[in-house]
């Protein structure tokens, strides 16, 4: 199994843990853990079939999508309590920034936060254009952090103005409870206070638990039931790992992010037109 993230947040580091003790229970053979720094290193071993399943975003499973085809299927998502599939992407400043809106943006510097990223760079470069703002010529300069946890201390740094990161838990108006921030802000890293959100976008399709269709259909439809049923079998333990209480995983097939698959192939599209600019 393939997964992407930082092993600064200790959470996340049990959370993988759970996974493969449960899925080696279920499959009754040891389950390996691919862990890669940055999203491209999942993509490519899940479209090479280097492993047999991963943990990928919506942005990250559109470009293996467009690798593969078939050979690799989206089968769970994380639902919470209250139905929700989704998050958002949020454009982030300093809290001591004077930027305010979007339109304080103009002719200052945004760090993505990685090409394969959905929330922090193809769903805002999508928003940005519906909204008027050329991404390819508004911002005095773009640049990628490679990472959300790089892409939030780099801000903090001031290398950038503004970021777009994740962020869930939450709505809009209601504000959030969960995202890259908070993440941070949990190991010590940063102050949730020091920043703040001046634009969102969403609600974005949740990351994917996607499979090869070239394995055993068995070994396929135990990898699903039992991440499925975990929350059910042992509900202290999913919570215990930092998921909501009254979440779960709800089955999903390529429907759910053809959405994001189009918003892929017409970023592609524009940043030919304009010369491959980030």
């Amino acid at each position: 199994m393939a997964v992407s993230g930082s092993n600064d947040d200790p959470m996340l580091v049990k959370r993988r843990s759970v996974y493969r003790e449960h899925l080696t229970a279920a499959l009754g053979v040891p389950v390996k853990l691919y862990e890669s720094s940055d999203y491209n290193g999942v993509i490519q071993a899940l479209s090479s079939g280097q492993v047999d399943l991963a943990a990928i975003s919506g942005g990250g499973y559109a470009n293996v999508d467009a690798q593969v085809g078939n050979l690799v299927a989206p089968i769970l998502t994380p639902r919470q309590a209250e139905g929700e599939t989704g998050y958002y992407s949020a454009l982030m400043v300093r809290a001591d920034s004077p930027i305010r809106s979007l339109a304080d943006m103009k002719g200052r510097s945004l760090g993505y936060v990685d090409f394969n990223s959905t929330s922090g760079y193809l769903v805002p470069r999508a928003k940005f254009r519906e909204q008027g703002v050329d991404p390819e010529t508004y911002f005095g300069k773009t640049t990628f952090a490679g990472g959300q946890t790089q892409a939030i201390m780099a801000l903090a740094n001031g290398q950038f103005d503004a970021t777009v990161v994740q962020a869930s838990g939450g709505d809009p108006v209601q504000g959030f409870t969960r995202g890259a921030l908070q993440t941070m802000a949990r190991g010590g890293f940063v102050k949730v206070e020091d920043f703040r959100f001046i634009w969102t976008a969403g609600p974005i399709p949740s990351e994917a638990v996607a499979v090869r269709t070239d394995r055993p259909q068995p070994m396929i439809d135990l990898v699903r039931g039992a991440l499925a049923s975990l929350p059910y079998d042992d509900p202290v333990l999913w919570t215990d790992i930092g998921q909501l209480d009254g979440s779960a995983y709800t089955s999903v097939n390529r429907d759910h992010y053809k959405d994001v698959i189009a918003l892929r192939a017409a970023d592609i599209a524009q940043r030919r037109n304009a010369g491959g600019r980030p």
